[in-house]
């Protein structure tokens, strides 16, 4: 395991904090979801979050074996910062949070579209 830290290149490992941020997030706001299934075992909410929850694992677990199939889906997950930007301008973070997801934005795009991370993923 060591070896595989130290051969992964940047944006791979800028990809997998982000992944851990996201599954911290997911992990913090679950017992929304729990409490809404004491009044209705099916939520929308719900089914949003278990369904975001296993495209969370089942990515970060390809991208750690290095499959193929890892690099569209890691590109798909990135896609999670392009809501929050809107988001964060229409909170009360305002023009500094979307700022801030502009940022993790550029940041997490552009680490994983650099030219060794996609060679990186070579596992059939």
């Amino acid at each position: 395991m060591p070896q595989l830290w130290r051969g992964m290149p940047a944006g791979v490992r800028v990809f997998l904090a982000y992944a851990f941020l996201v599954l911290a997030f997911i992990g913090v706001t679950l017992p929304l979801v729990v409490a809404q299934a004491v009044s209705a075992p099916i939520s929308p909410l719900g089914i949003v979050w278990m369904a975001l929850l296993a495209y969370l694992i089942f990515t970060m677990t390809l991208v750690l074996q290095r499959k193929e199939a890892a690099y569209p889906l890691a590109l798909g997950l990135a896609t999670l910062t392009v809501p929050l930007i809107p988001m964060l301008y229409l909170s009360p973070a305002g023009i500094p949070g979307a700022l801030f997801a502009v940022v993790v934005a550029v940041l997490v795009f552009g680490s994983l579209r650099r030219p060794g991370v996609r060679s990186w993923f070579n596992e059939p």
